[in-house]
């Protein structure tokens, strides 16, 4: 069986690798994915971190593997486009999914390795990364399956489970709900639950453009709602290009700061307690506090927003932007099926120059967010899945670009592959590294955790602007 070495990690041996197939078979069909399913293919991947237990000390890692391939061929069962594969469509060369019942992939491996060696959880570690099934991708994604899985038993007794999953297939919620579902199925410890609230929906229905679907497009020349992350994306490419004056490698914004897109990343983790949170809130509106309501979303992004863009030295002048995913779910006219299962999210955008957001206060950057976050209507969600029916390039990383992730509202830790909650879910390496996530932290309800890639020689300044009125 194949292992994993690396000299300044331990040892993960792979014992076993299959295919799982849904448990009833589902008729093979063509599912058109949106515009929103084809922004990024690739695989995301978290790992769950179930420290040794009594409740389950006995159990042998073959019979803990056995259920978790029966929950997920049960699974597979409904949520039948997971066992699928991606598709060029011939004609327009654009992705669809093909329902063809391929299966995911399921991986058994063993390490000497204690997860207490492992340290601080919430940290990133490369060796998370051997923790997890990574197939080769060749350019075909007709041969990549959309659902991988790892199942990993520790020296100690513990066990880690890493999942990757294709982003054309799921948002986040809606693996949030897939996951939650195959810990139901899977007999561990406890009976089969069945606990879905919603049986899925996988159509895309009104998020298909033209042919396909059921969205109208605007008529040439009428007043329509603009999507403001697609135009402030034009602008930053724009500034890119008027600050590259004798060449590509020619830097912009910054004063002598690399772009983050030259340099490996650090993954840092930071843990703003429900304290320190509060503490902030304070600083910012006092006495007002009773009157003025402001979710902790909205104040962290202004926060992180400040602290990126000053540790990052950007040109004052220079546009900066931070855009963010909102939920379309309820946004739409009438709201997508409960129980939707493909992505359902588009961008909400603001745009300052760098003096603007560094001279303003985080009341007045809040209001911003917050203006933006109610900018998200049908119309706008037409505009942007509209903008991303043509070509698609690849944006680079840029110092002016910050984004942000809400997982705060989906709480991973709470699914119980094992028994109990996880110690960690840890995402791993995106291709997006630079992309800071909000996530809720185990043993800290009220607390977040923020996970952001830095560059090393701005993580020091980066750590002193953000932690500075947390303490």
């Amino acid at each position: 069986m194949a292992t994993k070495r690396d000299e300044n990690y331990p040892t993960v041996r792979v014992t076993k690798t299959v295919s799982v197939l849904p448990k009833s078979l589902h008729p093979q069909q063509i599912l058109h994915l949106s515009n929103l399913d084809k922004q990024c293919p690739m695989l995301m991947y978290v790992v769950f971190f179930y420290k040794s237990s009594c409740a389950y000390q006995n159990l042998s890692l073959d019979l803990i593997f056995s259920s978790l391939k029966s929950g997920l061929e049960e699974t597979l069962s409904n949520w039948y486009p997971a066992a699928g594969r991606l598709s060029l469509n011939s004609n327009d060369g654009k992705l669809n999914l093909w329902c063809n019942n391929n299966g995911a992939v399921l991986v058994e491996a063993v390490t000497n390795a204690k997860i207490i060696e492992l340290g601080d959880l919430s940290q990133y570690n490369e060796f998370f990364e051997y923790l997890a099934y990574k197939p080769v991708f060749q350019g075909n994604f007709s041969e990549m399956p959309l659902i991988v899985a790892q199942v990993t038993k520790f020296g100690c007794g513990g066990y880690s489970i890493s999942i990757g999953v294709s982003h054309s297939l799921f948002d986040g919620p809606a693996t949030y709900d897939f996951l939650h579902a195959w810990a139901s199925n899977s007999a561990i410890l406890k009976e089969k639950r069945g606990t879905e609230l919603y049986k899925p929906v996988h159509e895309r229905g009104a998020l298909l453009v033209g042919n396909q679907g059921l969205t109208k497009l605007p008529e040439s020349g009428s007043s329509v709602t603009r999507a403001a992350a697609i135009d402030h994306l034009y602008q930053l490419i724009k500034q890119a290009i008027a600050g590259q004056n004798f060449g590509p490698d020619t830097k912009f914004g910054a004063r002598s700061l690399p772009d983050v897109g030259d340099s490996n990343l650090v993954l840092k983790t930071f843990h703003l307690s429900g304290a320190m949170i509060e503490s902030i809130k304070s600083k910012v509106y006092g006495e007002r506090r009773g009157s003025f309501s402001c979710s902790s979303f909205e104040l962290l992004a202004a926060h992180l927003w400040k602290a990126r863009t000053k540790a990052l030295g950007v040109r004052k002048g220079a546009m900066v932007c931070l855009q963010f995913a909102v939920d379309i779910r309820n946004k739409m006219l009438p709201p997508l099926p409960k129980g939707f299962s493909g992505n359902a999210y588009v961008l909400a955008s603001v745009a300052l120059t760098a003096e603007e957001l560094e001279g303003g206060s985080h009341e007045a950057t809040v209001e911003k967010i917050r203006e933006a976050k109610n900018s998200i209507s049908n119309d706008y969600v037409i505009a942007y899945n509209q903008a991303l029916d043509g070509p698609q390039g690849t944006l680079p990383p840029m110092n002016e670009l910050t984004l942000v992730s809400d997982w705060t509202r989906m709480p991973f830790h709470r699914i119980d592959f094992l028994h109990g909650e996880a110690a960690y879910v840890s995402p791993l390496l995106s291709p997006i590294p630079q992309v800071a996530y909000f996530m809720q932290n185990p043993n800290d309800l009220r607390g977040i955790d923020v996970r952001i890639g830095l560059l090393p020689q701005t993580l020091n300044a980066f750590s002193h602007y953000f932690l500075t009125n947390l303490q």
